[in-house]
């Protein structure tokens, strides 16, 4: 994180990523987010994404998350990545090439990339658990967003 990220208000995040910072894939889905609004995004292993998960799903999978405060919804896995290519605005092809193709996609990028660790087999759309709605403030309070920054 550079230093001219400006941190927001928790406020303004309604949506959090949490994704796999090691993952090429997983970082452009991040990268993705500078042209959302209200969104921001979190690497799997800090400690806030880790109790969100584990609030959530009574573990912390190994995949990539995207958990929406006003629907209440967490998407996860291939679900995650037709959701943040929607928000994105990437055309209705795309969001279902991704979609469609997650998993091929990752393993294809984390096999050139020599990155290790396979993503768990997570994927749908899950409602927001109680206790990961509480979770869900810290989350939001330790993400970043690349499009807020300061000139």
């Amino acid at each position: 994180m550079g230093a001219n990220v400006v941190h927001p208000d928790v406020s303004d995040y309604h949506g959090v990523l949490v994704y796999d910072g090691e993952c090429p894939f997983c970082s452009a889905a991040a990268s993705a987010l500078r042209r959302v609004e209200g969104v921001g995004a979190i690497a799997w292993e800090d400690d806030p994404a880790q109790t969100f998960l584990e609030a959530q799903f009574g573990e912390t999978p190994f995949a990539l998350v995207f958990a929406d405060r006003r629907e209440e919804t967490v998407y996860v896995g291939r679900e995650a990545a037709r959701e943040l290519c929607e928000r994105a605005g990437m055309p209705v092809l795309i969001r279902d090439v991704v979609g469609d193709n997650y998993e091929s996609i990752a393993d294809a990028i984390r096999s050139v990339t020599g990155v290790e660790g396979d993503p768990d087999p997570y994927h749908g759309e899950y409602p927001m658990a109680d206790r990961a709605r509480e979770a869900f403030g810290k989350l939001a309070e330790n993400a970043w967003h690349t499009a807020k920054v300061s000139r």
